[in-house]
């Protein structure tokens, strides 16, 4: 029995298993040499907006930074991401002054100033990096590595962040970071980093009632004593970090042109590009039914913005469906989250904060207000902490995260870069399909499940079970089916459209990619939320 206990006590040990640093150098190294052969490649509109922050930042005084219009880019992130450009400013100054002019500097875009910013964007990404290493330290080294490909090794945030241009990463690394140490019990921190995080992005409050009502139960709900101490420290933090954030603009008179600039609910409902969630739907029905009702002889009046002429009004014009408000948007939100905030209330877990996360920005992804493509990032880049706990999360992720992906490629919409995007959706599949069948394998799969008999420690181990003695990572048909079909939606798209229809119903390739992608998430949120509710 000795030498059986012996190896047990090997495959089990009770110190954590740290990571080898060097390691995840190498998976950084490796994602940074790619990064940085895109630096010539396509770049969006957001290129010119982050330049012409830098030059707000660097030339004019604080007070004026909300209040420039210049240029049609003006500043529009909360108070600690205008600082970030103000650091970053200051090295661009030094390398080229122009990129910092405020006029002169406008559509600004040599060499010097195309390297600067995509070079800032990779080193940006270290945050991102120091996230994953505080939430892999303690994994054991297959699963650690499977992390690594879905996080670092990312083909959504080389597309977002390193072709299109924006600081995802950063951002990311930021969130990261902060569930990290709920994870760990450490709930102050926890929500200080997740107050830094809005001081950067706003649109990350989406997860915001989550981290207030799983705080207040598993940080504040001590007795009354202790527990008003610790809402009072909570507390202090968070107006801390907002204060250092808002204070000066508070001093200068500037609060009210802050939140002007922050929230424009007049950018209407939906992007320009429809992003894959449920109001393609509800824009769709619209379409229909009013087209249905002009052929019966009805006179509808068609609304003045055109949603599938890809154009960004002054509101949402439906024609035949009652129109949708902000506070609309805003109930939903709270609705699809309602039975989450109930489960963090009545068992706040650690080890379901980055799922409930999650699923948070899947509903701010499905039911807000003017809502990007590149939210989805928000979530599947959290559900990828998730996707190595357990098999049926993982096929689930595998789903989402080809998904998700495939709904930015018209971001990149330049013939130059479709081999790229391709390429590198192609290599994410097939790296995710390698990293899944090596952790879950029939016999590794069948070892952990009973390992995990604590209530903390694991949710899906009598699934991962099951699944496992069918044969480890394998895909449903229904899967299968959905992934094939959109792959028929790329070959209508880049081929057959222009075969058949030529320049006629421009439109239509986009939106098909809107709808079908928002069958793909739609029934991510339904899958989410059944998880939780089981849990």
């Amino acid at each position: 029995m000795e030498p059986q206990t012996t190896q047990k006590i090997l495959k089990n040990p009770s110190k954590p298993n740290n990571p080898k640093l060097s390691e995840l150098w190498w998976f950084f190294a490796a994602a940074t040499c790619v990064k940085l052969l895109l630096i010539p490649a396509y770049r969006s509109t957001d290129f010119e907006v982050h330049r012409h922050w830098l030059a707000i930042t660097n030339s004019l005084p604080l007070s004026q930074w909300y209040s420039d219009e210049a240029s049609l880019w003006t500043l529009d992130y909360p108070p600690f991401f205008a600082y970030f450009e103000r650091l970053l400013s200051l090295f661009a100054n030094l390398i080229d002054p122009q990129i910092v002019h405020l006029h002169n500097g406008l559509n600004y875009s040599s060499d010097t100033v195309v390297y600067f910013q995509r070079v800032s964007v990779c080193v940006s990404d270290l945050c991102l990096l120091f996230g994953v290493y505080r939430l892999t330290r303690r994994l054991d080294h297959v699963r650690r590595r499977v992390m690594w490909v879905l996080v670092v090794w990312s083909p959504m945030l080389l597309i977002v962040d390193h072709l299109h241009f924006q600081y995802n990463g950063l951002l990311l690394g930021v969130l990261l970071v902060s569930v990290s140490y709920l994870e760990e019990g450490r709930d102050l921190m926890g929500g200080f980093v997740f107050a830094v995080l809005l001081c950067f992005k706003h649109l990350f409050a989406v997860a915001a009632p989550v981290y207030f009502v799983y705080l207040l139960r598993h940080y504040c709900w001590k007795g009354l004593v202790k527990g008003f101490g610790s809402l009072l420290v909570m507390g202090s933090v968070v107006v801390a970090v907002f204060a250092v954030a808002y204070g000066p603009f508070v001093y200068h008179g500037q609060m009210k042109q802050v939140i002007h600039r922050m929230f424009p609910f007049g950018r209407g409902l939906c992007h320009a590009y429809w992003a894959p969630n449920f109001w393609v739907f509800y824009i769709l029905l619209d379409k229909v039914i009013a087209f249905l009702l002009g052929r019966l002889g009805f006179n509808i009046q068609a609304p003045a913005a055109s949603f599938t002429g890809g154009l960004v009004g002054d509101s949402s014009p439906f024609a035949v469906l009652p129109q949708i408000t902000p506070a609309i948007t805003f109930i939903m939100v709270l609705l699809a989250l309602s039975p989450c905030l109930i489960k963090a209330w009545r068992d706040p877990r650690p080890v379901m904060i980055t799922r409930w996360v999650a699923y948070a920005y899947t509903c701010g992804f499905l039911f807000g207000w003017h809502v990007h493509e590149k939210a989805s990032l928000q979530f599947v880049i959290p559900l990828a902490i998730v996707a190595v706990q357990d098999l049926d999360t993982a096929r689930h992720y595998f789903f989402l995260s080809i998904v998700s992906c495939y709904s930015l490629f018209p971001l990149l919409y330049e013939s130059q870069e479709y081999p790229i995007k391709v390429l590198l959706l192609l290599l994410h599949s097939m790296l995710m399909w390698l990293g899944f069948s090596a952790q879950f394998t029939k016999d590794k799969t069948l070892e952990m499940a009973p390992s995990r008999k604590r209530k903390d420690n694991h949710i899906g181990s009598n699934r991962s079970t099951a699944a496992a003695q069918k044969g480890g990572f394998v895909i449903g048909w229904e899967i299968w089916s959905y992934l094939v079909g959109l792959v028929l939606v790329e070959i209508w798209g880049q081929f057959l459209h222009p075969m058949f229809l030529g320049d006629k119903l421009p439109f239509l390739p986009l939106m098909l990619i809107s709808v079908y992608c928002s069958l793909g998430v739609t029934y991510s949120f339904l899958w989410q939320l059944k998880q939780i509710l089981v849990s």
